[in-house]
């Protein structure tokens, strides 16, 4: 419903997230005929002296200060997103003046994020960059920078919030980054092609099985344990056991439940996904150091919400490599990521499905209403049209990776990391904007205690763990590639 409403007012977010990642990816591909389009991106490396911490992406133009390709990057990215409000229907004005704090507050996270103490990981870096300890959460610990300056504003400076409100858009942020990472892993499969079809065919059945098993099983604790209406428990089903807000907001729309119902469920999901975010990639290089790829599995099974399962498997990796590479052990990075990517996008494109079959069940079998039935085009609007995008930009830019030459192949790789680096900046606004919108207090006021009761027994009492067992059974022993 969320989608079909906005779409009469203007573009939504998901078709918007859609066309900006592409074009970051069209604009990179110019390297391809020799044209450097986003060389002068600005780039951000570990550092002990914080004048050395910015640079422009590429040695074309290596002669711009850092911080003239910051403020170059931060200016593109306005007149692209305000551009983008203005069709989303938004009040481009106010977007772009709160844009600019969401921005500038979470590249200056990102920045003290890759502080060497923070970031530095092998014991060469620490030697080269002169200290002798870091936390070895390379330069991605400003995501957790990030993640925590949001909620600092989120539950202690309100006004600022709400100020930020027209900007703080994490599902559109996390959304444009999957596109951008459809290229991104497209790369990265290329170089190993048998491995990324396991990676698939394991995500594809260890959804299939999450399904069949999670669902089923909350929408019971929901009804049984605590007295719940069907009208609460399908969506509490939906949103701690699939996807989060998506699919509660879905599921909510399929079976006709009240507004107030996918708002507070969906706010729920927000709270506890960034508890898990929090907590549960710790947990995995505590333990799962061995597996890396179970990890990566179960943060896209466990952590509810397209950005904070993202979120959750780019920190993962970064803690799992450095573990690594303290060992000794060089992986290849992306494919632990990959692996949380692959299992979250087969989750968001059964949405659409499980939603039509929601629809149908309840409009046939519980709450019939004379002349209703459920809709086929139900599946299309449903559908999260971001995956669209995701697939498009992995598919163009596989087929380019198997059919180029070294040359060609060695520009197209160049390409891609540089639309990745909008990746990481999109990224680092995810975390910050979730943050923002985490106000603890807010949400108990609103009567979420009993609610949370269902979600804290079902996601920790249950659907973690069933997760990490289902993550074992499909990814154990399967290891990300060594880096060369």
């Amino acid at each position: 419903m969320a989608d079909v409403q906005q779409q009469a007012k203007g573009l939504s977010e998901d078709w918007l997230s859609v066309w900006i990642g592409l074009l970051v990816l069209a604009l990179s591909l110019g390297l391809l005929g020799g044209t450097d389009l986003l060389g002068w991106v600005v780039r951000t490396a570990v550092w002990t002296d914080p004048a050395k911490s910015l640079s422009a992406l590429s040695a074309g133009y290596s002669k711009v200060p850092g911080v003239v390709a910051l403020i170059g990057t931060y200016v593109f990215l306005l007149v692209l997103m305000t551009a983008g409000a203005a069709v989303m229907k938004a009040k481009p004005a106010r977007f772009a003046a709160a844009f600019t704090a969401v921005f500038w507050l979470s590249y200056l996270a990102w920045v003290g994020g890759s502080w060497a103490h923070f970031a530095a990981t092998t014991p060469a870096e620490m030697h080269k960059l002169g200290i002798g300890w870091s936390l070895r959460l390379t330069n991605e610990g400003g995501y957790i920078v990030a993640l925590a300056l949001g909620l600092v504003i989120g539950n202690f400076f309100p006004g600022v919030a709400r100020a930020l409100g027209e900007a703080v858009r994490p599902e559109l942020y996390i959304k444009t980054a999957i596109v951008i990472l459809g290229g991104f892993l497209a790369v990265t499969a290329a170089e190993k092609l048998s491995l990324a079809g396991s990676l698939m065919f394991r995500g594809l059945a260890a959804i299939i099985e999450a399904y069949l098993v999670y669902w089923a099983v909350v929408y019971f604790v929901a009804r049984k344990w605590f007295g719940f209406s069907r009208e609460w428990a399908a969506p509490l089903a939906s949103g701690i056991s699939i996807c989060g807000v998506s699919a509660a907001i879905a599921t909510a729309s399929a079976i006709r439940a009240r507004p107030v119902v996918p708002a507070m469920v969906s706010s729920l999901v927000v709270v506890f996904a960034v508890v898990e975010l929090i907590v549960l990639p710790f947990v995995a290089q505590a333990f799962l150091s061995h597996e890396p790829m179970v990890a990566g599995a179960w943060m896209g099974l466990a952590v509810k919400t397209d950005g904070a399962a993202i979120a959750s498997g780019t920190i993962t990796e970064s803690l799992i490599l450095a573990a690594a590479a303290a060992q000794g052990i060089q992986y290849k990075a992306g494919w632990i990521l990959s692996t949380t990517a692959t299992v979250k996008v087969f989750i968001d494109v059964f949405i659409g499905v499980w939603a039509f079959l929601l629809a149908w069940i309840w409009t046939t079998k519980i709450n019939v209403r004379p002349g209703e039935r459920a809709r086929a085009v139900e599946i299309w609007e449903r559908f999260p049209k971001f995956i669209l995008g995701f697939l498009a930009s992995f598919a163009v830019i596989l087929g380019l990776a198997l059919s180029a030459g070294p040359e060609l192949g060695a520009r197209l790789r160049a390409a891609v990391g540089e639309a990745n680096t909008f990746r990481g900046i999109f990224f680092v606004m995810t975390f910050f904007t979730i943050g923002v919108l985490s106000d603890f207090r807010r949400l108990w006021a609103e009567g979420l205690g009993r609610l949370a009761a269902v979600y804290a027994v079902s996601l920790f009492g249950f659907v973690i763990w069933v997760g990490l067992a289902i993550s074992f059974l499909f990814f154990a022993g399967v290891k990300p590639p060594l880096a060369p």
